[in-house]
């Protein structure tokens, strides 16, 4: 019977010795690890071997705003964990994955903030100012700091995964600053080296207008931008790139320079296009009669645009039938007229024009019958002779003077 009495004490002692070896001591502010049991109400239960199971609040589970405790962890999960508060009389033992992430995110982010590392973020939140996002601590990229462009609504960014550059690191203040931008930048960069290095001048591609401006249109050929002057839109005169293209429009344009120094393509769309003179040269023949529109007006003549692009020259002589002192006279800027092609020379652009001959030219006045004219004066025949009278009155005076004692002899 002893012996009986014996061996229960000896298992009694054994079994108190596995469960005292299995026992686990905790305390506030302890890291320990534990494997996720179960998921409800918004929190995640935990086993640790301690008595009873410890808790973690949605708020513990990550450094950023969750809706739901399954988007940070998830049952059989093992996570570390630090010890909020513990209270054996409730049986209430409180967790933390947040503070044990960040403990760990600090020494990461450093690394890759003195590396310029690129990594992949998540889009957590999108907060006033920018997006937030889970790096073991609270990444909060600023509006200005997501793309190269603005964007005016980033509700559709919540669930992105972006790549992303560590921009600035507070450690003292807890404050960690991302950059999206920065990462696309520095692409953008690469490429357009890359796109430059294989331009030439004179060479033709499709391209896309990205943006309008005053001066000139950008266009997108292959990830990179370059100006269209104004001047280089259209053949015509162009007041606004808005007048001849949008942005989202394809087209077609020419390389006039490229500048990998300074970063700068300059473009052309009306060198990618048939020149007016071109078009014109079987458009027009000599005889023609064309309608066209004053352009400007000189003091020895007038142009006139007979196409878009290409300007004859009316002389002055030729804009009407009576004589004028100045184009002015008849003409006006913006006025339209009919003209005749006296010459057309493509090669040369170089037009010659005439309006007068598109019109009838006025009646000349019909001459008076002989009969009707006035009768002439008798024509006086000057005499460089002092002897002789220039009337016929003083030269019979004359006569009758000298001669008239013989001849009162001869009766």
């Amino acid at each position: 019977m002893s012996e009986e009495i014996n061996v229960q004490e000896s298992v009694a002692e054994e079994v108190s010795q596995d469960a005292l070896d299995n026992f686990v001591s905790l305390k506030k502010g302890d890291s320990v690890k534990g494997t996720i049991v179960k998921i409800e109400d918004n929190q995640a239960y935990v086993s640790l071997g301690y008595k009873y199971d410890g808790v973690i609040p949605i708020r513990e589970l990550s450094p950023v705003q969750l809706e739901n405790a399954t988007d940070a962890v998830e049952v059989g999960q093992e996570v570390e964990l630090k010890v909020v508060s513990i209270d054996d009389n409730k049986e209430s033992l409180v967790l933390s994955k947040r503070l044990v992430d960040g403990e760990k995110a600090w020494e990461e982010l450093q690394s890759r903030f003195e590396s310029g590392e690129v990594f992949e973020v998540v889009v957590a939140d999108v907060v006033k100012g920018g997006l937030v996002a889970d790096v073991g601590v609270r990444g909060f990229i600023p509006a200005s700091m997501v793309e190269r462009h603005f964007v005016e609504d980033f509700s559709d960014y919540k669930g992105r995964t972006i790549r992303v550059k560590v921009k600035e690191l507070d450690l003292e203040n807890k404050k960690v600053i991302l950059s999206a931008k920065e990462v696309l930048d520095a692409e953008f960069e690469q490429n357009k080296q890359k796109v430059m290095a294989s331009l030439e001048v004179g060479q033709e591609l499709e391209g896309t207008v990205q943006r309008l401006t005053p001066f000139g249109a950008f266009v997108d050929i292959g990830g990179i931008d370059g100006l269209v002057h104004v001047s280089e839109l259209s053949w015509q005169h162009v007041a606004h790139p808005k007048d001849v293209v949008a942005e989202g429009q394809s087209v077609r344009v020419k390389v006039l320079k490229v500048d990998p120094a300074a970063g700068k393509i300059s473009l052309s769309v009306k060198a990618a296009q048939p020149g007016p003179w071109d078009t014109a040269a079987s458009q027009f023949n000599v005889g023609d009669i064309v309608t066209g529109t004053v352009r400007r007006i000189v003091t020895f003549g007038a142009f006139i645009e007979i196409a878009p692009g290409v300007e004859g020259l009316v002389h002055i002589s030729q804009i009407a039938h009576r004589h004028i002192a100045t184009p002015h006279e008849v003409l006006s800027e913006g006025q339209e007229v009919q003209a005749k092609v006296l010459d057309f020379n493509a090669a040369e652009k170089r037009v010659s024009l005439s309006i007068k001959e598109t019109e009838e030219a006025p009646e000349q006045p019909t001459p008076a019958p002989r009969s009707e004219r006035a009768p002439r004066s008798p024509k006086i025949e000057e005499i460089n002779n002092p002897n002789v009278s220039l009337n016929s009155s003083s030269m019979s005076y004359s006569l009758g003077e000298r001669f008239g004692d013989k001849l009162s002899k001869l009766k």
